[in-house]
């Protein structure tokens, strides 16, 4: 088991990143939460990893930070709920704000997640709702980072939603709310609701 990769950053996607340990590239799936906190292409980078086995596949799936592996790994507990499933939520919403979803029982806020609906959130709550304690106590703030529209139009379309879809989501946020100091974290979120209402 791969459990954490140290090398340079030799290339980063939406949804992935390559990190060359020893010559060897890694290709490592990440949430946006993560991508948002890598380093420039040819860098020194650190991930812990989560490395998924199946019949046809070996994946690793990286993380900037251990709270949001450990939230990650209870995701995928639940069932119904697959890496990429986990994925999504976390690149979705915060790692606070989904323990503070799951505490609060808000269904409705874990449904603005793509391929979340109704029962999938239900059982996020029931099953997780006692375990989140101690996550949510050391999960950090969001830390404000420098964001991009097209990066978030895009990541919209990479969680399955028509590029037009996205763009008029994205205007919609940027009128109602103004850049301001708006992170690609905050203007993702909004962005997440905003197309639910188009």
């Amino acid at each position: 088991m791969i459990a954490c990769l140290r090398g340079k950053l030799q290339e980063k996607g939406l949804q992935s990143a390559v990190v060359d340990v020893g010559g060897v590239g890694y290709l490592v799936s990440v949430s946006l939460q993560t991508l948002a906190a890598l380093p420039t292409e040819g860098e020194q980078v650190v991930l812990r990893c989560h490395t998924h086995v199946r019949e046809d596949a070996l994946q690793l799936f990286g993380f900037a930070e251990p709270e949001e592996q450990q939230a990650f790994e209870l995701l995928i507990t639940v069932s119904g709920i697959g890496p990429k499933l986990a994925l999504t939520i976390l690149s979705g919403m915060s790692v606070r704000d989904l323990l503070q979803a799951i505490a609060g029982g808000d269904h409705k806020r874990l449904q603005t997640i793509p391929g979340v609906g109704k029962k999938t959130a239900e059982r996020i709550v029931v099953d997780l709702k006692d375990r989140c304690g101690k996550l949510e106590a050391a999960a950090p703030e969001g830390a404000p980072r420098p964001g991009g529209v097209a990066e978030v139009v895009e990541a919209l379309a990479n969680l399955g939603y028509k590029k037009n879809q996205a763009e008029r989501a994205v205007e919609r946020v940027l009128k109602r709310d103004g850049a301001g100091s708006m992170t690609a974290e905050d203007l993702l979120r909004a962005a997440l609701v905003a197309v639910q209402e188009l």
